[in-house]
């Protein structure tokens, strides 16, 4: 090191008396410098190292000095050597200024690092070299280099596996990550994500927690996002392709069985218990041990491990999908084993909706933008700014006509898809038979989003969804058709060439009325009418009821939120259901006389239940529903337990219901609940008031949920059978088809 460097190192750190020793050995050459009080004695030895120069030369002989027992290894690599060089200097630096005192001192060293240099013998040189290779100044700056490489690494220092936290506060998507930059995400930190959601019941909360491992992907492993997002909503693949992994329940227990030692029967009494194979999975696998650890489960190959069992067939593909399972079973660890299974399973069971994907998706790419121009964002949205119109709701099933063409329409190539995609072209022969009374001449190629509804050519009347369900789902011959269907065509996506999903409502409807054709019975444009008061909606909802309709959906008709957003609910489009207002939709008193064992979240409760009627005319309960929605947490776990007080070994002789029905567990007749529907129908399945409308089919709710406990009624004053026929007839839907014959059983189911 240079004398200046030596000097501003001692202007750093004060100097300190030191007392120290070093010793330079060289293949049998030692040299002792010694400080303190002992230097008079230490000049001697040095004075007879530097007389003896023969002895230093020889190899066998040890120089004369007194010093302390030492560990008597002795290391002769040039690499040690080097090493031992370093000591010294560093020693030598930390040794008190050379001031007055130290003159003799400072000669004395300078003597010693002669003779040392001097030596003539090859190792001798060897030493020279290394001294020689790495002076004292690039040692310290290479020193500096490393300080600053530790500071780098733990800046990136990721958290340990096991303790990802991606609901943690204040979140960051690179720091609190359990891998870094370029890794594949580990499958634990999905597992991870998934437990927090199903441990949340606040909607934010788990758009938070899933937009925080979001955020990670996006900053860390970009090329992960697409599989995190499937996984999330347990899929494999867009709708349309129809991918599915198709793996029985009982395979998947037959594989846990092989895996963990169990025999099928002890794994399918623990699911039973606990309602929830993942939770059976995860015990098993954390008692079983293996005699090496497989390597830890990547996203990603989970992921195309998943796809490539559900592009499994043939006639040993069962056992090929057993094999590849247990595979993936007995790498997993932890958490993992129970969000594996109940993705084979294809429930996740967490309470995360698809639209809380989308958010955490939306949110987590505004936080962390993945391109350096960040995310765009749009302006607060006011729905009393803007014009609006309001259209029928119809109560049939979506189909978006997608008519292909260059010059000409290619009817041939035409196809029907369904809400969520799939492909329903094969359904619905006698639509595709008359596209070309809808198509106007001008017309080469188009998309359509419609609603094919049930319809009843001869009285002109829109007929349940129940009638338009009976139709064959597949592979329909039109000449085997006996329900009729109206298409009621309500937007217009893609016209000759051209998108129009950014255009505004206005300037779509406008299209669709000048180059499409309406005809009665077949083809009709959505009942629509632009409101501008509450009043006006409110008339307009009572018109669509009275219509046969569910109720009404509320569209933009100009500016930014009156664009198209396909495949996703906003302000852009409101739904007004008869049923989501107070006063509106029919409320029934009914008994609990059965319940479900939940799973996923609701494990440990019950999560649905068996709803009856009472028959004063014949003394029994007779079922009408089975109900799932409506409930809180709070509401599931009282309920629970105030009924597990009236659980009973088996139903009473006066309980009708159909044995496809059988709950988990059967209640006394003792608690009666108010319930809200959106209409009632007639149903094969229930028996409520059989016999008093139809001869052979009972009465059901649609779409029931929970709105109270009714504390003030006995089970002997819920709605009546008689009541319940009652309020069937008196729906409007009913009343339309009134003079129209009763269908036979065939038309139904």
């Amino acid at each position: 090191m240079a004398q200046r460097s030596i000097k501003s190192f001692f202007k750093v750190s004060p100097p300190k008396p030191i007392v120290d020793k070093t010793e330079i050995q060289v293949n049998g050459d030692e040299v002792a410098a010694l400080n303190g009080k002992e230097e008079k004695k230490k000049k001697v030895k040095r004075q007879r190292i530097e007389s003896s120069e023969s002895e230093s030369e020889s190899t066998n002989e040890q120089i004369p000095i007194k010093q302390e027992k030492q560990s008597p290894k002795l290391y002769a690599s040039p690499k040690s050597k080097k090493k031992k060089i370093l000591t010294e200097n560093k020693n030598e630096v930390k040794s008190p200024p050379l001031k007055a005192k130290s003159s003799t001192k400072e000669s004395q060293k300078k003597e010693v690092t002669e003779k040392i240099t001097k030596k003539e013998s090859p190792k001798h040189n060897l030493l020279e070299k290394a001294v020689k290779v790495e002076p004292k100044e690039e040692i310290v700056e290479k020193e500096k280099e490393n300080v600053q490489q530790e500071k780098e690494d733990k800046k990136e220092v990721k958290v340990a596996v096991t303790e990802y936290n991606p609901a943690k506060a204040n979140y960051d998507p690179v720091k609190d990550a359990c891998w870094s930059k370029g890794e594949e995400v580990p499958y634990y930190a999905l597992a991870k994500t998934l437990e927090s959601i199903e441990a949340t019941s606040a909607r934010l909360k788990i758009v938070s927690i899933l937009s925080n491992y979001y955020r990670s992907v996006i900053a860390l492993t970009p090329e992960d996002l697409l599989p995190s997002v499937y996984l999330c909503l347990n899929q494999l693949a867009p709708a349309y392709h129809s991918l599915e992994l198709g793996i029985a329940e009982t395979y998947l227990m037959k594989a846990i069985g092989q895996c963990t030692g169990r025999t099928l029967a002890q794994v399918r009494g623990a699911a039973h218990k606990t309602g929830d194979l993942g939770s059976v999975a995860e015990q098993a696998r954390a008692t079983q041990r293996t005699m090496f650890t497989p390597p830890p489960l990547k996203l990603r190959r989970v992921f195309a491990a998943l796809k490539e069992i559900a592009h499994m067939t043939g006639q040993a593909s069962v056992n090929k999908k057993i094999n590849k399972i247990q595979s993936l079973y007995v790498a997993s660890k932890n958490q993992e084993a129970k969000y594996l299974i109940r993705s084979l399973e294809g429930k996740l069971r967490i309470g995360l909706a698809e639209q809380s994907v989308l958010q955490a998706l939306a949110v987590a790419t505004a936080l962390t933008p993945p391109h350096p121009g960040g995310a765009l964002r749009d302006q607060p949205y006011l729905l009393d700014s803007k014009k609006f119109t309001c259209e029928w709701k119809y109560d049939g099933e979506r189909a978006q006509i997608h008519v292909p063409g260059d010059e000409q329409p290619d009817l041939g190539r035409a196809a029907i898809f369904s809400r969520n995609q799939e492909n329903n072209t094969s359904k619905y022969p006698d639509i595709l038979r008359r596209l070309p009374s809808l198509l106007k001449g001008d017309v080469s190629s188009c998309v359509l989003d419609c609603e094919a509804v049930a319809y009843d050519v001869r009285n002109k009347q829109i007929l349940p969804f129940q009638v338009l369900s009976t139709r064959k789902r597949k592979d329909a011959s039109e000449a085997e058709i006996k329900v009729q269907v109206c298409v009621f065509v309500f937007d217009l996506l893609y016209l000759n060439g051209r998108a129009l999903v950014r255009e505004p409502l206005a300037q779509r409807r406008r299209l669709l009325r000048t180059h499409f054709n309406a005809v009665e019975g077949e083809w009709q444009f959505a009942t629509s009418k632009d409101c501008s008061s509450m009043e006006e909606v409110q008339q307009f909802l009572d018109e669509a009821v009275r219509g046969s309709c569910e109720g009404l959906m509320v569209k933009t008709l100009n500016g930014e939120h009156a664009k198209y957003d396909i495949a996703r609910r906003s302000h852009n489009w409101l739904k007004l259901k008869k049923d989501y207002l107070d006063g509106v939709g029919d409320t029934i008193d009914v008994v609990v006389i059965g319940g479900y064992m939940g799973r996923g979240k609701r494990a440990g409760v019950f999560g649905g239940f068996l709803l009856a009627c009472y028959d004063p005319d014949n003394e029994e309960y007779q079922s009408i529903c089975k109900i799932g929605t409506g409930f809180s947490d709070e509401d599931l776990q009282t309920l629970s337990e105030t009924l597990k007080a009236h659980q009973i070994d088996a139903p009473r002789n006066y309980y009708r219901f159909e044995g496809a029905h059988s709950p988990d567990a059967w209640f006394a007749a003792a608690c009666v609940w108010e319930i809200r529907c959106a209409d009632l129908s007639l149903s094969p399945a229930h028996r409520a008031a059989a016999g008093l409308v139809d001869a052979d089919k009972g009465i059901s709710l649609r779409f029931p949920r929970f709105v109270r406990v009714r504390d003030d009624k006995s089970p002997e004053q819920a709605t009546s059978a008689r009541q319940v026929a009652q309020l069937y007839l008196a729906q409007d839907q009913v009343k339309n088809q009134a003079n129209k014959p009763t269908p036979k059983e065939d038309d139904f189911y």
